[in-house]
């Protein structure tokens, strides 16, 4: 059979084309993305914070939004600290116009259901995962057995079940993971840690963190009674995803969502991640003892209360002893430690450690601070023995590449995550839990078992 000239050439170049379409993993390539190539990522979750992950994405050179994929096309988030809209039409319009500049054909595919994109979309890398909390594990866990690394925002998963069977997962399938709690990557979330293995305040006895943080829905008693109806363009029973079907509310959606138990985890759950992280790290909290909370405002099966304390109480952990942790939000506070200056009020937000030799303020990302401030003046930092960070998405890119994990992966995250979701079992159950971390079980309290590992619709369920 002849073949003319012009014919091999269209052939061959058509040939061509089509091999810089197939994905790497198809043509046999390692797990990680090259070091030369950009890690092709799909958002899953366009709301406020997906956004703010987004904006991260966008200043990263070798990071590539390629698909986003939400249950709403578009909603207002001018109610909100975010501003702007949200919704997948917004958000994608929003990337293309970002690469335009240097690749004006560049198309973002939008897609209503995650699990469709994940199906069509063969070329994604990466997923970042921005979705309500109910949702966190079914995303993670189904990008990692499709091969994909994920960065999930915190908290990780929406009960304890979830975190353990994230952590597995992500073992089982060596991708790359991190979770949002942002200050992890923080300078002074590292100084915090090497100050306390230094012993800049001896051994410590005693932690207390707390937030401002109050519910979303303050007038608001219960699930929601009336029916308004469903806004245009929101897919309602594809965002309760595993979660039986109800009405829907605007008191659910959008972010005011994380005021009830179904879909969310409260001002626990927003803010343990962050605010009790250096405790978890430096101190290596790991199954708790029993667990106590109580809420500071009348209690609700539906939705959290306005404020909570909780205590974690923890047992000997190789060199270190018995330690307490107090958790405080909703305007609740922990007591002033000798020696705090008289006319300063204690920041918004913070950790205080108590140990023996003194005590050591943690606040967020900020640098650490001994108490009473004169200590500072003569205190000599230890050496860095901690990688510091190169920020908290560049490390997951960079652990998309083959490079070391990075520090918030799933398993520590895993950890603090199912410390956080201890005390929303205590405080939902109203109840001290007697904690058997090794069966996963509230001991002498079978009705603990239906919040440990929440029922799933069918078509939803995990194993």
């Amino acid at each position: 059979m002849k073949v003319t000239r012009r014919q091999f050439l269209a052939s061959s170049a058509a040939a061509a084309a089509a091999i810089t379409l197939v994905p790497r993993h198809v043509l046999g390539g390692a797990k990680f993305v090259p070091p030369s190539e950009k890690v092709n990522i799909a958002l899953v979750g366009a709301g406020g914070q997906g956004r703010v992950n987004l904006q991260a994405l966008l200043r990263e050179s070798d990071a590539q939004v390629i698909a986003v994929a939400d249950p709403a096309q578009s909603f207002s988030l001018e109610e909100f600290y975010y501003k702007g809209m949200g919704g997948r039409s917004a958000t994608r319009e929003m990337i293309e116009k970002h690469y335009a500049p240097k690749t004006p054909n560049f198309r973002c595919t939008e897609h209503e259901d995650f699990r469709v994109m994940l199906e069509k979309e063969k070329a994604i890398d990466a997923v970042l995962c921005a979705t309500p909390d109910h949702l966190h594990a079914c995303v993670s866990v189904l990008a990692m057995r499709a091969g994909k690394h994920v960065y999930c925002e915190k908290p990780l998963t929406h009960n304890i079940w979830e975190a353990r069977l994230v952590s597995r997962v992500a073992k089982e399938t060596g991708v790359a993971t991190q979770m949002g709690n942002i200050g992890h990557s923080s300078e002074g979330m590292r100084q915090t840690c090497e100050w306390l293995w230094a012993g800049a305040i001896g051994a410590v006895r005693e932690v207390h963190a707390w937030v401002g943080a109050t519910r979303w829905n303050k007038s608001l008693t219960g699930r929601p009674t009336d029916t308004p109806p469903v806004p245009a363009g929101l897919n309602w029973d594809l965002w309760l995803g595993p979660r039986e079907p109800r009405p829907y509310h605007p008191a659910y959606v959008p972010v005011k969502w994380r005021d009830f138990w179904a879909f969310g985890t409260g001002a626990i759950g927003d803010f343990v991640c962050h605010d009790l992280d250096a405790a978890c790290w430096a101190l290596d909290l790991r199954d708790p003892l029993w667990i106590e909370a109580r809420p500071g405002s009348q209690m609700d099966a539906e939705i959290s209360p306005h404020s909570e304390l909780v205590y974690w109480q923890f047992g000997p952990r190789g060199d270190k002893p018995p330690v307490r942790v107090t958790w405080y939000d909703g305007g609740l506070r922990p007591p002033l430690p000798d020696g705090w200056p008289d006319d300063e009020p204690l920041p918004g937000r913070g950790s205080l450690f108590f140990g023996d030799k003194g005590v050591l303020l943690s606040s967020f990302s900020a640098k650490p601070r001994l108490i009473p401030d004169e200590k500072n003046d003569t205190y000599k930092a230890p050496p860095k023995t901690i990688p510091r960070s190169k920020g908290h998405h560049r490390d997951w890119l960079d652990a998309c590449k083959g490079g070391a994990p990075a520090s918030s992966h799933f398993d520590y995250a895993a950890r603090l995550t199912e410390m956080l979701l201890q005390g929303v079992l205590s405080l939902r159950t109203g109840k001290r839990i007697n904690w058997d971390a090794a069966n996963m079980k509230a001991r002498n309290l079978p009705a603990a078992d239906a919040i440990i590992k929440e029922s799933y619709r069918k078509e939803w369920e995990l194993a």
